[in-house]
């Protein structure tokens, strides 16, 4: 397991201040405030801890509210909302500086046969003949404003293993394209076998990149090169099927509109022998910056 893994399940092993209550540290992102997939997974995390273990989890709907301070601790209220026969649900408010900063609603379920059919797998290469992230993003620091975003984004990214199919935004600014992405992505080294912990994994890494498609579209390149800013507003995820996070998943995404300062992004995550296990929304913030 590398250094970096190791630091990140640190930081989704909360602390537990009182009962349903959970504090939660951060680490630097790419941007100047709490990566949001951070606090997503984190209040994940939190809600889990009180649910019965035989419970999975199998959506969450979020809400970003206010950035994130990556210098102080994040609280996490648990509210107990239901626990009936068969689902779970918990809603989770994140506070920092005596404000809210996100909001999460997650329903958990006992695992039950029933119909079962999913969408089929896209074509895609084999993760292993693709560039890894040290070995591309230097290809593309010219492209940057900042010397030091290659090592800031590599990083970030250090707890995880995501290779893009192809180029990124980043590398055809100014170029539009169709608004399509596909990313393969696991954790460098094996995880515990805690289904909770893959699903939390998952949720993390979900917010890396799905507004690409959006970004694509425009021929922007994004936040690493200054010619959008944005954020995200919301998210949500549906778990289908069981999953590691430690093995290779391919996250299929696309945009199918941008309005109003905001840009939409669909995607499904799939596990090698193409099971569909994860289908992830999110609307994010996108706007061009002014002269």
């Amino acid at each position: 397991m590398s250094a970096a893994l190791e630091s990140l399940l640190d930081l989704l092993d909360l602390e537990q201040i009182e009962q349903d209550i959970f504090r939660g540290m951060s680490r630097s992102a790419v941007v100047p405030r709490v990566f949001g997939g951070q606090v997503a997974a984190q209040a994940l995390v939190a809600a889990g801890r009180t649910v019965p273990e035989d419970r999975g989890a199998h959506s969450l709907h979020a809400y970003f509210l206010r950035p994130g301070d990556p210098g102080a601790p994040i609280v996490y209220s648990v509210d107990r909302i239901r626990d009936g026969r068969s689902f779970t649900t918990r809603r989770v408010v994140a506070v920092q500086h005596g404000k809210p900063i996100f909001h999460l609603s997650a329903s958990f379920q006992v695992h039950e046969e029933g119909m079962d059919h999913q969408a089929v797998m896209p074509p895609a290469p084999d993760p292993e003949t693709l560039p890894t992230a040290a070995e591309m993003l230097p290809r593309y620091a010219h492209r940057f404003t900042d010397p030091r975003m290659v090592d800031r984004l590599l990083e970030a990214r250090a707890a995880v293993d995501l290779r893009y199919v192809d180029a990124p935004p980043f590398a055809t600014a100014g170029e539009p394209r169709e608004p399509r992405s596909q990313v393969w992505f696991r954790t460098h080294g094996k995880l515990a076998d805690d289904p909770l912990l893959h699903v939390c994994m998952a949720t993390y890494v979900s917010d890396m990149t799905l507004l690409d498609s959006v970004l694509l579209a425009h021929g922007r390149g994004g936040w690493s090169v200054g010619d959008v800013v944005g954020a995200s507003l919301d998210h949500a995820m549906w778990f289908h099927r069981p999953f590691r996070a430690d093995e290779w998943l391919l996250y299929d995404q696309e945009s199918p509109s941008a309005s109003g300062g905001r840009g939409l992004g669909q995607a499904r995550i799939y596990t090698a022998d193409g099971k569909l296990a994860i289908t992830v929304i999110q609307e994010g913030l996108v706007r061009v910056p002014r002269d």
